[in-house]
């Protein structure tokens, strides 16, 4: 049989199926535009550069990760007087809230991802990716240590990286904590390799399980998919694979339809407990509606190749349950190369890399570290309360008026984030308000503080410190921070535009980062979702289902990611999840 043009299948596939020719074209015509106009913006607003004979020396920054920050800050440095090096095994971006739906076919595992290479190619910046692992950091001389993993080079797989800035953004792996077989027999939800193999897993039990030569309790045992885990990602893939099961599975393996079991194990009180309770209690109402059983308070304590282990948290009780698939989501663990520097730096009893507000490694002024392999060492009003009092006290009169200290308040608050949040909460209407709480006279508006009174007064502000979660909101945020100061530094460096520096004379060079929690979501199956927004805002129900579809369209990397992501919603409107292995 010869091989068809594009146009004669094409044609063939019109003819053949006249009630989706709308449909077709329509999808199409929009994401050929999108594409199309993407590409003609990009062209235009990115021209060559070249790079003279006479030109000063460039910085070199070398980037570790192609994940949600190192893929933000490349999107947005715009200087071009830096030699940027992509460090990272992975030579593709993956949109990782949409792994669950990877995992049943709801998307393709190409639909989300971008590779790197085309992310960078047009911009106006030097920029060049190697495909390799760093699996050492040396401060000391300023470089980097890389390995190429994918074949044998002859001894050259290893080589050495200089630079001048290091920006840290490798990400994290599982967190197994060091429970038995639990790295042997689990899956994980990291990777889009891990989806894939999910994918494959699933489709390989219910293959499995309609062989006419097993009894009914082997079938069971094939079919029990276990989910270890009841956060964000362990929700919304228990709630797309009960979708897979009920919507596509079970009319293609009626025989085992009721042998299949899913069961969510969580080790805290509630499933969603990061949430408001109006989305936790929805979402443990709909789980026992949809018959998935959602185990409470039950910590796994070891993992079999035939059962899993776990301890009820209230009366130490073992249970062993038999099962054909564990999916492990239960956290983020450190990566060894993180592990390492952090021992070489002094922060070896952390969990992850600490940096202060500017995102820089604690000690190391020329090396960043963003996303989930770091976290913000916020700095304590109390630490410093000596110092802004002295700062604000221009008259050194030793007592603080509300006029001198209006004319700080700004820079301690933007210092200081801690504050602003205390007075929310509080619900106070300005820093006056605290000052005559701690004066204990609120009538009175001429008010003068002493030292320890004005300790007093912000004695609790710093309760009101929370580090920031894991996720790729924080994480894309603090990239695009990071590429922001880098576009800037020479302009600050001169006109420095970051608060004051209470210890020391002048202001400090950048503003500090500040997290914008912009809302998040938790799809909990049947075209469900809970979206709780900022100013305790909570939908749930088949509207914000809409409205996360609308979210994460818009929040793709490409105009290429959008349109395959939403020519797949509408293929699994119309078509349903494939169930074929490949």
């Amino acid at each position: 049989m010869r091989n068809l043009s594009f146009f004669e299948r094409a044609s063939r596939a019109f003819r053949d199926h006249p009630s989706l020719c709308k449909v077709i074209v329509v999808a199409t015509l929009s994401g050929g535009g999108l594409v199309a106009y993407a590409d003609a913006k990009t062209s235009a607003a990115a021209p060559s550069v070249v790079q003279s004979e006479g030109e000063i020396k460039k910085k070199k920054v070398v980037v570790l990760g192609t994940g949600w920050a190192a893929t933000s800050f490349l999107k947005n440095l715009k200087n071009s007087s830096y030699d940027v090096h992509v460090i990272s095994p992975r030579n593709y971006f993956a949109f990782t809230p949409l792994l669950p739906n990877v995992t049943t076919g709801t998307v393709e595992a190409r639909s989300i991802v971008e590779p790197v290479r085309n992310i960078v190619r047009k911009k106006n910046v030097d920029v060049s990716y190697w495909e390799a692992e760093c699996f050492k950091i040396d401060a000391q001389n300023k470089r980097v240590y890389c390995r190429y993993n994918q074949s044998d080079l002859d001894g050259k797989e290893e080589f050495p990286v200089d630079y001048d800035y290091l920006v840290i953004a490798t990400g994290a792996r599982a967190n197994t904590f060091n429970i038995p077989g639990v790295e042997e027999n689990c899956h994980f939800l990291k990777e889009v390799e891990d989806a894939q193999k999910i994918r494959r897993g699933v489709i390989d039990s219910f293959e499995r399980a309609s062989l006419p030569t097993l009894s009914d309790d082997e079938r069971k045992k094939i079919l029990h998919f276990v989910v270890v885990g009841g956060g964000p990602t362990g929700v919304e893939f228990a709630a797309e694979l009960h979708d897979f099961v009920t919507e596509d599975l079970v009319k293609l393996y009626p025989m085992v339809k009721e042998s299949v079991k899913i069961t969510l194990l969580e080790a805290a009180d509630h499933i969603l407990n990061m949430f408001d309770k109006r989305i936790t209690d929805f979402a443990e109402e709909k789980f026992k509606r949809d018959g998935i059983d959602v185990k409470l308070g039950a910590m796994v304590v070891k993992v079999s190749d035939k059962d899993i282990s776990t301890k009820v948290k209230g009366n130490g009780e073992v249970s062993n349950i038999p099962y054909g698939m564990i999916v492990w989501s239960t956290g983020i663990g450190t990566r060894p190369v993180i592990m390492d520097f952090m021992k070489q730096i002094g922060q070896g009893n952390r969990r992850v890399l600490a940096t202060d507000e500017w995102l820089r490694v604690l000690g190391r002024d020329n090396i960043y570290a963003l996303g989930d392999c770091a976290t913000i060492n916020q700095r304590k009003v109390m630490e410093d309360i000596a110092a802004i009092f002295s700062k604000a006290d221009k008259d050194n009169s030793g007592t603080l008026t509300v006029k001198e200290f209006q004319e700080v308040i700004d820079d301690i608050c933007e210092r200081y984030p801690q504050v602003a949040l205390y007075l929310e909460n509080k619900k106070m209407r300005n820093i006056v308000d605290l000052l005559k709480k701690a004066k204990a006279d609120v009538a009175k508006e001429s008010i003068e503080l002493n030292i320890e009174e004005f300790k007093k007064a912000l004695s609790e502000v710093d309760s009101q410190m929370k580090n920031l979660p894991p996720t790729a909101q924080v994480a894309a945020q603090q990239g695009s921070y990071l590429a922001d100061c880098f576009n800037r530094m020479e302009v600050c460096d001169e006109n420095p535009e970051g608060p004051l520096r209470f210890r020391e004379s002048g202001r400090h060079r950048f503003k500090p980062f500040r997290y914008r929690h912009l809302g998040q979501f938790a799809p909990l199956g049947g075209e469900q979702t809970a979206a709780q927004l900022p100013y305790d805002w909570v939908i749930i129900g088949h509207s914000s289902q809409w409205l996360w579809y609308s979210a994460y369209a818009s929040k793709l990397v490409s105009w290429r990611t959008r349109t395959l992501v939403v020519s797949d919603w509408i293929r699994r409107f119309i078509f349903g999840r494939d169930s074929s292995r490949i």
